[in-house]
This record gives C-alpha cells, structure tokens and sequence, in this order.
C-alpha cells in the first residue's frame, strides 16, 4: 500500500495519523515517515548545514570526477542507504536531525517496505546502535525521525541495562556491522528507574524477578540521592551516562573502536511528553 502523501497530499500525514496506520496491519517499525516538507520546499537552514557537513568531511576520491557525483547526490535524504558508511558525528547528526522532524510532527508517508526487505536480503548496515528502555512509550524508530528496516540497530530491557546480552549485542553492532554510533537512551518516568529509587529510598522489597533485573541500577540511584530535588528524574540520566561509561569499560573490543574513532558512544535522554531527545556527550 503506497500513500504517495508527498504527491497527492500537500500536508501529508501526521503522527496520529501514522499510528492509525500501524492500527490497521503495519508491523511495528515497519511505517516509516519519509516524505519530508523539505522534499516540496525550499530546506530549513538545518538541513543544509547538514548536508555541508556531510560534503565537508567525505573523504577526497577520484578528483574532479569525485567532486561531480558528490554535488549531484542528494543532499540530507533521512533513509538513504547506510552502505557508503557513516562516521560517528554524521550518524549523531542524522539522530538529532531525525528527532526535530518528530517533534515537529513532520510530513510522512508509507514506506516501501517490499522493496526495502529486497534491498536487505543480502545483509545488514544499521548506522547507530540504540540501548532503551522496554516502555511501551519509547519507540526508536519513530523518536529518531521514522528510520525504516535495516537502520537501527535496537537493544531494549525495562531500564535500558547494559547487561551481558545487551553488551555483546552493542560488540556484534559495531565489530560485525559497523555502525558507527552506540547511545544508552533513558527517558523520563521510566517504570524501572523509579522502582529502583524506591528500593533506595523507601526500603521497598521488589517481588520476583524484577528484584534482579533493578539490581545494576541501584548504585546509579544510590549515587544520586539527595543531589537533586527530582531524584527519578537524576537517576534516569545518571543512569544512562553509567550505560554508555561502562560500554568503553566493560568491552575492549569497543573501547579499541572508539579510540580509533570508529566509533562513537554517547548518553540520552527521551521526554515521553514533548518528544525531545537531549543528547550527553560527555560521559567520562
């Protein structure tokens, strides 16, 4: 089913209107927004600072004939193929881009996705690993601007825990697949978080297994208490920041990556309520 909304429908779709969509038989992830404003008018200054960074640190290949193909190719397209490699900063750059559009509840459209499963059949090419939580509310693929099959490569537990299985997920991400950029995303009122501030502060004996799985996070909560008047709140950055510190501390073989600026690892924080995603750089 092809809505052609960036031909037909001048305003195209909104998010709810997406979310009706995933209603009515789309797979989970598999509607993508890929009709931007930007494809009918002039692009915000935004994008054209992106696509000049972009231009300004490919590679010099092939001389003039280079430089021609570079200025024909498309400038800030939001699905392009991931195979020509990005480098860390143009795949964090693509994230904060991809979350504006969100927040601002751009254009969409259907995505090919049989033409995009073919494309796929031969392997794999996600230009960032993301570490979140299971919230029902934190969905990556639409947080980072409606990212289609085969862009994302996504590890989710309730607290976004780097765990033994997360972390050997994130070293098969970024040694087997490349991809350049790993960010540890928490959000806010996140269930875990707070049921392990509980146990911190209050005392509470958490039942079954859920016990277990709060456990790495009880020294983050620990840590914050009584720094902050939002001690959730602190918990949930501090925690991601803990992430995303222990992937380089845990993992030689991404420590090694990112040392040769391969790769990049960062922390995040999602606002279930506006959509925005702050970005940590400073994890050390």
């Amino acid at each position: 089913m092809c809505l052609d909304c960036s031909i037909k429908s001048p305003r195209g779709l909104k998010r709810r209107h997406l979310m009706k969509l995933a209603a009515l038989g789309f797979a989970a992830g598999g509607t993508a927004p890929i009709a931007l404003a930007s494809e009918t008018k002039t692009p915000p200054a935004a994008d054209a600072h992106g696509a000049a960074a972009h231009a300004a640190e490919a590679p010099p290949e092939g001389g003039h004939d280079a430089a021609q193909a570079a200025e024909a190719k498309p400038a800030a397209d939001p699905h392009a193929s991931p195979s020509d490699g990005l480098t860390p900063k143009q795949a964090l750059a693509k994230l904060k881009e991809g979350n504006r559009r969100f927040v601002e509840d751009a254009n969409a459209c259907a995505a090919d996705l049989a033409a995009r499963r073919t494309e796929l059949a031969a392997g794999q090419h996600p230009w960032a690993i993301v570490l979140t939580c299971s919230d029902s509310r934190v969905t990556p693929e639409l947080i980072f601007g409606g990212v289609t099959l085969g862009e994302l490569f996504v590890v989710r537990n309730a607290g976004n825990v780097l765990d033994t299985g997360a972390l050997g997920t994130i070293e098969y991400g970024t040694e087997h697949l490349h991809a350049p950029l790993v960010v540890v995303m928490g959000h806010k009122k996140c269930g875990a978080v707070a049921a392990a501030c509980d146990v911190v502060k209050k005392g509470v004996e958490l039942e079954g297994s859920i016990g277990k799985m709060v456990q790495p996070i009880l020294p983050v909560a620990l840590s914050a208490l009584f720094t902050s008047e939002d001690f959730v709140g602190q918990t949930v950055r501090n925690n991601a920041v803990s992430g995303a510190r222990r992937i380089t501390e845990e993992s030689p073989i991404v420590s090694h990556l990112v040392e040769s600026g391969a790769v990049k690892v960062i922390a995040a924080v999602y606002d279930i309520e506006t959509g925005e995603v702050q970005f940590i750089d400073k994890i050390a």
